[in-house]
């Protein structure tokens, strides 16, 4: 299966796509294992670093803010590749074609399940 750049997806995968981090992982711990500093981490989900550092001191994330938290850094989704019409397409085979999309789904798993092990 090939990206937009006709690529295999696995040459476009991030390490965050090859090794997403478990949800209860702190924010903190999850940029320091990335090796990241707070402006780089935070402004990909489009934080200022001064609002991740709030974040990774307790501060309570807002529920849109702690969404796109959870897909880049624990889905390991890269919001670049994503449009409006990629999601309309999959609106559309889960009401219409229910049985393609699971079989999609599972396409997908079972090719990244072979990419982790190598």
């Amino acid at each position: 299966m090939r990206g937009y750049d006709g690529k295999p997806f696995e040459e476009n995968m991030t390490d965050s796509d090859k090794a997403p981090f478990d949800a209860n992982m702190s924010p903190r711990e999850i940029r320091r294992r990335l090796g990241l500093n707070q402006e780089e981490f935070w402004t990909k989900i489009g934080v200022t670093q001064s609002g991740g550092s709030r974040y990774e001191s307790g501060r309570e994330m807002p529920r849109p803010v702690r969404e796109l938290f959870r897909l880049v850094y624990v889905e390991g989704v890269d919001l670049s590749r994503i449009g409006r019409e990629d999601l309309q397409v999959i609106d559309y085979l889960r009401a219409r074609h229910p049985d393609l999309y699971q079989r999609l789904l599972q396409a997908v798993r079972a090719s990244n399940d072979a990419a982790l092990m190598k």
